[in-house]
Formats: C-alpha cells, structure tokens, sequence
C-alpha cells in the first residue's frame, strides 16, 4: 500500500513538473495571456520595425494595453504596416505617438504609445500619424565609427605639412 501511494506522488509530481515546463515555455513564447477581452484595432506605419514580432506587446507607461496581431509591408510606400489591437478599457488621443523601443540593451522589441494631448480618440480602425522607427543597434555602431574616421582625417596634417 506504501509503495502505491509514493508511486501516485511522484506521478503527481511529474505532472506538476510537466505544467510547469509548458507555463514557461508559453511565457517565453509571448503567448502566456489567453484573454481574449474586446479590444480595437489600430495601425502605424513605419520606416523600419527592426526585429519587431506579431504578439510584442503594446505599452503605455510600462502597462501592456495591447498586442500587436500583424505586420505587412506597403507595396506602395514600401513601409511596415503594424496592426496594433489595444484593450477596449484604454483610449488614446488622435495625436498620440508610436515608437518601436526594446526592452533592456539587447531585449525584444514592443511598440511604445505616448498619448498626446487631442479632445477625441483613436477610433477602431484609426492610423496612429505620428511613428518613430526602430533603432538599429548596427547603423548606430556604423554612424558612430564613421564620425570618428572622419574626425580622425581631418585631424590628420595634409601630405608634406608640418602639425
């Protein structure tokens, strides 16, 4: 009888194990929120998403107000068209702000809304007009290197001139 109930507590114990290995990995995966809530979509356009993903979150001040459900480029404009579902509890101003931003140095990437300051709101189906692109971490490395080579031969005295 000792031995079938330790048998029971160590499958129970697996299981448990089990749980928990498919609640990180769903959290890892960014698909640990089941709420399927009524939310509204929006969209912005940008120059560059950089490594943005569908389902980053949304933010406002650090609290996630929605996901971003699709990314499609413009054959026209040749831009990135996000489609953003924000909770339907949140309203924004019409001149409220999108910036693609990363979490820490080198974490994911999530769409950041600063709210500005118009008496109406987005509505379901409104374009945010005022974006700012991601920040790639290698055109800044490549910015930054070639301002000092430039500095550095202007610097530098001409052929056969004395410093």
């Amino acid at each position: 009888m000792a031995k079938k109930s330790i048998e029971t507590l160590v499958g129970l114990f697996v299981l448990l194990g089990i749980a928990a290995l498919v609640f990180v990995a769903l959290k890892a995966a960014n698909l640990g929120n089941f709420s399927n809530g009524d939310t509204y979509p929006l969209q912005a356009r940008f120059d560059n998403i950089g490594g943005l993903k569908a389902r980053a979150p949304v933010r406002s001040a650090g609290v996630v107000v929605g996901r971003v459900t699709s990314i499609k480029l413009d054959p026209k404009t040749y831009q990135g068209v996000v489609t953003l579902n924000i909770n339907s509890g949140v309203e924004f101003p019409k001149d409220s702000s999108a910036k693609i931003l990363t979490s820490g140095l080198l974490g994911d990437q999530y769409i950041g809304i600063e709210p500005g300051a118009d008496d109406k709101n987005f509505v379901a189906g409104d374009v945010i007009k005022q974006t700012q692109s991601a920040v790639v971490l290698e055109n800044l490395i490549g910015q930054f290197l070639f301002s000092k080579a430039a500095d550095a031969s202007n610097e530098a005295p001409a052929a056969g001139e004395k410093k």
